[in-house]
Protein backbone atom coordinates (compact mmCIF):
# COMPACT_ATOMS: atom_id res chain seq x y z
CA UNK A 1 0.00 0.00 0.00
CA UNK A 2 0.84 3.80 -0.53
CA UNK A 3 0.26 6.88 1.35
CA UNK A 4 -1.72 9.53 -0.75
CA UNK A 5 -3.76 12.29 0.03
CA UNK A 6 -7.01 14.00 -1.06
CA UNK A 7 -6.33 18.03 -2.54
CA UNK A 8 -9.35 19.53 -1.19
CA UNK A 9 -7.46 19.90 2.42
CA UNK A 10 -5.25 21.73 0.58
CA UNK A 11 -7.84 24.13 -1.45
CA UNK A 12 -6.28 27.45 -0.22
CA UNK A 13 -2.82 26.62 -1.59
CA UNK A 14 -1.50 27.52 -4.75
CA UNK A 15 -0.62 24.74 -6.99
CA UNK A 16 3.35 24.71 -6.32
CA UNK A 17 2.43 24.85 -2.61
CA UNK A 18 0.14 22.22 -2.23
CA UNK A 19 2.57 19.97 -4.09
CA UNK A 20 5.49 21.32 -1.68
CA UNK A 21 3.48 20.44 1.35
CA UNK A 22 2.89 16.61 -0.02
CA UNK A 23 6.47 16.24 -0.35
CA UNK A 24 7.28 17.52 3.20
CA UNK A 25 4.33 15.19 4.32
CA UNK A 26 5.92 12.50 2.67
CA UNK A 27 2.88 11.46 1.28
CA UNK A 28 4.00 9.71 -1.94
CA UNK A 29 1.07 10.32 -3.99
CA UNK A 30 -2.11 12.63 -4.67
CA UNK A 31 -5.97 12.03 -5.08
CA UNK A 32 -6.10 15.02 -6.94
CA UNK A 33 -10.14 16.47 -6.61
CA UNK A 34 -10.97 18.57 -9.49
CA UNK A 35 -15.12 18.16 -9.84
CA UNK A 36 -18.15 18.11 -8.72
CA UNK A 37 -18.34 19.82 -5.01
CA UNK A 38 -14.41 20.11 -4.48
CA UNK A 39 -13.42 23.83 -4.27
CA UNK A 40 -10.11 22.96 -4.67
CA UNK A 41 -8.75 24.75 -7.86
CA UNK A 42 -5.82 22.71 -8.49
CA UNK A 43 -6.66 20.68 -11.27
CA UNK A 44 -9.85 21.48 -12.83
CA UNK A 45 -11.24 18.90 -15.59
CA UNK A 46 -12.24 21.41 -17.61
CA UNK A 47 -9.68 23.83 -17.91
CA UNK A 48 -6.87 21.20 -18.36
CA UNK A 49 -9.03 19.74 -21.31
CA UNK A 50 -9.02 22.93 -22.80
CA UNK A 51 -5.07 23.88 -21.88
CA UNK A 52 -2.97 21.00 -23.05
CA UNK A 53 -0.02 23.38 -22.33
CA UNK A 54 -1.03 23.87 -18.50
CA UNK A 55 -1.80 20.44 -18.08
CA UNK A 56 1.70 19.33 -19.12
CA UNK A 57 3.26 22.26 -16.81
CA UNK A 58 1.44 20.88 -13.85
CA UNK A 59 2.00 16.91 -14.71
CA UNK A 60 5.58 17.99 -15.06
CA UNK A 61 5.70 19.78 -11.68
CA UNK A 62 4.10 16.70 -10.10
CA UNK A 63 6.78 14.45 -11.53
CA UNK A 64 9.87 16.68 -10.60
CA UNK A 65 8.66 16.18 -7.08
CA UNK A 66 8.53 12.24 -7.54
CA UNK A 67 4.86 12.39 -6.64
CA UNK A 68 2.43 10.07 -8.17
CA UNK A 69 -1.54 10.94 -9.33
CA UNK A 70 -2.92 8.19 -6.93
CA UNK A 71 -6.66 9.02 -8.91
CA UNK A 72 -9.17 11.79 -9.77
CA UNK A 73 -11.74 12.40 -7.27
CA UNK A 74 -15.04 13.82 -8.91
CA UNK A 75 -17.60 13.55 -5.42
CA UNK A 76 -20.73 14.46 -7.43
CA UNK A 77 -24.38 13.50 -7.68
CA UNK A 78 -25.20 13.57 -11.38
CA UNK A 79 -28.03 11.41 -10.39
CA UNK A 80 -29.80 14.87 -8.85
CA UNK A 81 -33.00 15.80 -10.67
CA UNK A 82 -32.18 19.60 -11.10
CA UNK A 83 -29.46 21.43 -12.90
CA UNK A 84 -26.83 20.17 -10.44
CA UNK A 85 -26.93 16.54 -11.60
CA UNK A 86 -26.32 17.91 -15.57
CA UNK A 87 -23.38 19.92 -14.24
CA UNK A 88 -21.87 16.93 -11.96
CA UNK A 89 -22.52 14.28 -14.89
CA UNK A 90 -20.84 16.93 -17.32
CA UNK A 91 -17.88 17.54 -14.68
CA UNK A 92 -17.78 13.70 -14.35
CA UNK A 93 -17.52 12.65 -18.35
CA UNK A 94 -14.80 15.53 -18.45
CA UNK A 95 -13.46 13.84 -15.56
CA UNK A 96 -13.05 10.42 -17.53
CA UNK A 97 -12.07 11.78 -20.58
CA UNK A 98 -8.72 14.01 -18.71
CA UNK A 99 -8.32 10.48 -17.02
CA UNK A 100 -7.74 8.84 -20.10
CA UNK A 101 -5.72 11.42 -21.32
CA UNK A 102 -2.96 11.25 -18.63
CA UNK A 103 -3.02 7.75 -17.52
CA UNK A 104 -4.89 7.64 -14.51
CA UNK A 105 -6.79 4.48 -13.94
CA UNK A 106 -9.22 5.05 -10.82
CA UNK A 107 -11.73 7.85 -10.62
CA UNK A 108 -12.93 7.97 -6.88
CA UNK A 109 -16.65 9.49 -7.40
CA UNK A 110 -20.47 8.84 -5.83
CA UNK A 111 -23.14 6.76 -7.01
CA UNK A 112 -25.07 9.65 -7.09
CA UNK A 113 -28.80 9.95 -5.40
CA UNK A 114 -31.66 10.47 -7.50
CA UNK A 115 -35.63 11.51 -6.65
CA UNK A 116 -37.88 9.27 -5.37
CA UNK A 117 -40.67 9.45 -7.84
CA UNK A 118 -40.92 11.01 -11.62
CA UNK A 119 -41.31 14.97 -11.38
CA UNK A 120 -39.94 15.32 -8.18
CA UNK A 121 -37.08 18.03 -7.54
CA UNK A 122 -35.27 16.71 -4.46
CA UNK A 123 -33.02 13.69 -3.97
CA UNK A 124 -34.50 11.65 -1.94
CA UNK A 125 -32.72 8.77 0.63
CA UNK A 126 -34.28 5.51 1.54
CA UNK A 127 -32.99 4.17 4.49
CA UNK A 128 -36.50 3.08 6.59
CA UNK A 129 -37.86 -0.06 4.94
CA UNK A 130 -39.66 -0.95 1.81
CA UNK A 131 -42.50 -2.64 4.11
CA UNK A 132 -44.46 0.66 4.47
CA UNK A 133 -45.60 3.09 3.33
CA UNK A 134 -47.04 0.72 0.27
CA UNK A 135 -45.37 3.06 -2.13
CA UNK A 136 -42.02 2.59 -0.76
CA UNK A 137 -40.94 -0.41 -3.58
CA UNK A 138 -42.16 1.35 -6.51
CA UNK A 139 -39.70 4.27 -5.15
CA UNK A 140 -36.78 1.78 -4.30
CA UNK A 141 -37.09 0.39 -7.92
CA UNK A 142 -37.63 3.69 -9.73
CA UNK A 143 -34.32 4.99 -8.22
CA UNK A 144 -32.52 1.92 -9.30
CA UNK A 145 -33.70 0.24 -12.09
CA UNK A 146 -34.99 3.70 -13.96
CA UNK A 147 -32.59 6.05 -12.46
CA UNK A 148 -29.00 4.83 -11.47
CA UNK A 149 -28.71 1.66 -14.03
CA UNK A 150 -28.93 3.60 -17.50
CA UNK A 151 -26.79 6.27 -15.95
CA UNK A 152 -24.16 3.83 -14.68
CA UNK A 153 -23.76 1.80 -17.69
CA UNK A 154 -23.41 4.87 -19.73
CA UNK A 155 -20.64 5.63 -17.32
CA UNK A 156 -18.90 2.30 -17.58
CA UNK A 157 -18.96 2.67 -21.51
CA UNK A 158 -17.56 5.87 -21.42
CA UNK A 159 -14.41 4.43 -18.90
CA UNK A 160 -13.84 1.84 -21.16
CA UNK A 161 -13.58 3.72 -24.13
CA UNK A 162 -11.16 6.41 -22.28
CA UNK A 163 -9.38 3.52 -20.87
CA UNK A 164 -9.71 3.77 -17.49
CA UNK A 165 -10.32 0.66 -15.28
CA UNK A 166 -12.04 1.60 -11.92
CA UNK A 167 -14.85 3.82 -10.10
CA UNK A 168 -14.19 3.74 -6.76
CA UNK A 169 -17.70 4.65 -5.29
CA UNK A 170 -17.49 6.33 -1.77
CA UNK A 171 -20.19 4.79 0.79
CA UNK A 172 -21.15 8.12 1.64
CA UNK A 173 -24.88 8.38 3.27
CA UNK A 174 -27.29 10.09 0.84
CA UNK A 175 -25.81 8.25 -1.90
CA UNK A 176 -27.43 5.10 -3.39
CA UNK A 177 -24.72 2.85 -2.93
CA UNK A 178 -23.68 3.58 0.62
CA UNK A 179 -22.28 -0.30 1.90
CA UNK A 180 -21.37 -3.05 -0.06
CA UNK A 181 -24.77 -4.45 -0.24
CA UNK A 182 -25.78 -1.68 -2.18
CA UNK A 183 -22.29 -1.66 -3.87
CA UNK A 184 -23.00 -5.17 -5.09
CA UNK A 185 -26.98 -4.23 -6.27
CA UNK A 186 -24.78 -1.81 -8.72
CA UNK A 187 -21.70 -3.69 -9.64
CA UNK A 188 -23.91 -7.10 -10.29
CA UNK A 189 -25.82 -4.62 -13.02
CA UNK A 190 -23.16 -3.17 -14.83
CA UNK A 191 -20.00 -5.15 -13.99
CA UNK A 192 -16.59 -4.94 -11.90
CA UNK A 193 -15.56 -1.91 -13.42
CA UNK A 194 -17.99 -0.21 -10.50
CA UNK A 195 -16.21 -0.80 -6.95
CA UNK A 196 -16.05 0.80 -3.75
CA UNK A 197 -13.96 3.56 -2.32
CA UNK A 198 -14.29 1.95 1.25
CA UNK A 199 -14.44 4.73 3.29
CA UNK A 200 -14.41 3.25 7.11
CA UNK A 201 -15.40 6.82 8.84
CA UNK A 202 -19.25 6.78 7.54
CA UNK A 203 -19.51 2.60 8.09
CA UNK A 204 -18.69 3.20 11.45
CA UNK A 205 -21.43 6.03 12.41
CA UNK A 206 -24.06 3.94 10.63
CA UNK A 207 -23.05 1.25 13.21
CA UNK A 208 -20.81 -1.50 10.64
CA UNK A 209 -17.72 -2.97 11.04
CA UNK A 210 -15.77 -2.01 8.40
CA UNK A 211 -13.20 -4.77 8.87
CA UNK A 212 -16.28 -7.14 7.87
CA UNK A 213 -16.61 -5.05 5.50
CA UNK A 214 -13.71 -5.04 3.73
CA UNK A 215 -14.14 -9.25 4.03
CA UNK A 216 -17.53 -8.58 1.90
CA UNK A 217 -16.12 -6.67 -0.33
CA UNK A 218 -13.26 -8.73 -1.36
CA UNK A 219 -12.15 -7.65 -4.70
CA UNK A 220 -14.78 -5.15 -5.12
CA UNK A 221 -12.34 -2.33 -2.92
CA UNK A 222 -10.69 -0.21 -5.68
CA UNK A 223 -9.41 2.43 -3.49
CA UNK A 224 -8.94 3.86 0.33
CA UNK A 225 -9.54 6.31 2.60
CA UNK A 226 -8.11 6.97 5.60
CA UNK A 227 -10.35 8.91 7.75
CA UNK A 228 -11.48 7.82 11.21
CA UNK A 229 -15.12 8.31 13.43
CA UNK A 230 -15.45 9.24 17.07
CA UNK A 231 -18.88 8.05 18.53
CA UNK A 232 -19.14 10.96 21.01
CA UNK A 233 -19.99 9.38 24.31
CA UNK A 234 -23.26 10.17 26.29
CA UNK A 235 -24.54 11.97 23.45
CA UNK A 236 -25.15 8.78 21.22
CA UNK A 237 -26.22 7.01 24.27
CA UNK A 238 -29.26 9.99 24.39
CA UNK A 239 -29.87 10.87 20.59
CA UNK A 240 -28.63 8.10 18.75
CA UNK A 241 -26.48 8.05 15.88
CA UNK A 242 -28.67 10.03 13.19
CA UNK A 243 -27.08 13.43 13.15
CA UNK A 244 -28.29 16.57 11.56
CA UNK A 245 -25.86 19.07 13.38
CA UNK A 246 -23.32 21.02 11.45
CA UNK A 247 -20.24 19.13 10.97
CA UNK A 248 -18.47 22.04 13.19
CA UNK A 249 -20.73 21.65 15.76
CA UNK A 250 -18.66 19.09 16.99
CA UNK A 251 -19.18 19.49 21.03
CA UNK A 252 -22.83 18.81 20.51
CA UNK A 253 -22.97 16.11 18.12
CA UNK A 254 -23.37 12.62 18.28
CA UNK A 255 -20.44 11.66 16.30
CA UNK A 256 -17.43 13.17 14.59
CA UNK A 257 -15.00 12.88 11.47
CA UNK A 258 -11.31 12.92 13.60
CA UNK A 259 -7.78 12.31 12.85
CA UNK A 260 -7.26 8.98 12.12
CA UNK A 261 -6.49 7.48 15.47
CA UNK A 262 -8.45 10.00 17.72
CA UNK A 263 -11.68 8.12 17.43
CA UNK A 264 -10.61 4.36 16.37
CA UNK A 265 -6.91 3.04 18.70
CA UNK A 266 -3.65 2.23 16.20
CA UNK A 267 -4.16 -1.52 16.78
CA UNK A 268 -7.52 -1.51 15.29
CA UNK A 269 -6.02 0.71 11.98
CA UNK A 270 -3.47 -1.77 11.79
CA UNK A 271 -6.06 -5.12 11.80
CA UNK A 272 -8.36 -3.23 8.82
CA UNK A 273 -5.24 -2.05 7.15
CA UNK A 274 -3.85 -5.86 7.38
CA UNK A 275 -7.43 -7.50 6.09
CA UNK A 276 -7.89 -4.93 3.23
CA UNK A 277 -4.32 -6.39 2.27
CA UNK A 278 -5.58 -10.02 2.62
CA UNK A 279 -8.61 -9.50 0.84
CA UNK A 280 -6.41 -8.42 -2.13
CA UNK A 281 -6.16 -4.44 -1.66
CA UNK A 282 -2.83 -3.18 -2.68
CA UNK A 283 -3.50 0.44 -3.72
CA UNK A 284 -3.22 3.65 -2.59
CA UNK A 285 -4.64 4.56 1.15
CA UNK A 286 -5.80 8.60 0.47
CA UNK A 287 -5.87 10.71 3.95
CA UNK A 288 -9.18 12.78 3.88
CA UNK A 289 -9.34 15.27 6.64
CA UNK A 290 -12.15 16.53 7.89
CA UNK A 291 -11.90 16.85 11.45
CA UNK A 292 -13.14 19.74 12.84
CA UNK A 293 -12.26 18.85 16.77
CA UNK A 294 -8.13 20.43 16.02
CA UNK A 295 -6.17 22.46 13.69
CA UNK A 296 -5.79 21.61 10.02
CA UNK A 297 -2.17 21.13 10.25
CA UNK A 298 -2.45 19.19 13.68
CA UNK A 299 -5.22 16.96 12.24
CA UNK A 300 -3.14 16.43 8.87
CA UNK A 301 -0.08 15.21 10.41
CA UNK A 302 -1.64 13.40 13.37
CA UNK A 303 -3.64 11.23 10.34
CA UNK A 304 -0.04 10.98 8.32
CA UNK A 305 1.82 9.57 10.80
CA UNK A 306 -0.95 7.62 12.59
CA UNK A 307 -1.38 6.00 8.53
CA UNK A 308 2.46 5.38 7.85
CA UNK A 309 2.86 3.47 11.15
CA UNK A 310 -0.39 1.20 10.24
CA UNK A 311 -0.86 0.59 6.72
CA UNK A 312 0.13 -2.51 4.92
CA UNK A 313 3.66 -2.16 2.72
Amino acid sequence: MKLSICTDVMGDLSFTDMLDKCVKLGVEGIEMTGGGWSRAPHFRADELLADKGLLRSKLTEIEARGLEIAALNCSANPLDPGDMGKRHRKEMEQTIRLAGEIGVKTIVTMSGLPEATPGDMVPNWLVYTKSWPDEMPERDRYQWEDRAFPLWHDLVKLAKEAGVEKYALENFSAMLVWNPETLFRLRNEVGPTVGMNLDPSHLMWMGADPIASARALGDAIHHCHGKDTRIERGLADVNGLLELKDVTDVANRSWNYVAVGAGRDLQWWKEFFSVVRMCGYNGWVSLEMEDFTMSTEAGIQSSIDALQATISR
